[in-house]
């Protein structure tokens, strides 16, 4: 096993023992819980036989397994950051509501 291996191994335990406590603290759902491990677990696997990496580039046409690796993080990177955007805009909309909300309670009543 070369030094890579090792370090991305150690890697995805260390991400899934992180992904547990965060679980465990109750900032995670249970469906993202198994996604992550479900990914960390693929991701650890993948770096201990990296020959299945290769069997899925020839599955979907790629020439190289670390290329299919590489396409597949870029697409779980995108996701992800557009789902973060998603989430952004609706907190900042949230936030202005809420400051207009308070505002206008602030205002001085007539009578």
């Amino acid at each position: 096993m070369s030094i890579i291996q090792i370090v991305i191994l150690v890697f995805s335990l260390f991400a899934i023992t992180r992904t547990i406590f965060q679980f465990k603290r109750g900032a995670l759902t249970i469906a993202w819980l198994l996604l992550w491990m479900l990914f960390w677990l693929a991701v650890g696997f993948v770096a201990v036989l990296p020959q299945t990496a290769d069997a899925l580039a020839r599955v979907v046409g790629v020439g190289r397994g670390a290329d299919v690796v590489i396409y597949f993080s870029m697409i779980t990177v995108f996701y992800l950051v557009f789902r973060m955007y998603v989430k952004i805009e609706q907190v900042e909309s949230e936030i202005t509501r809420l400051v207009r909300k308070l505002s206008l309670d602030d205002l001085p009543k007539e009578k």
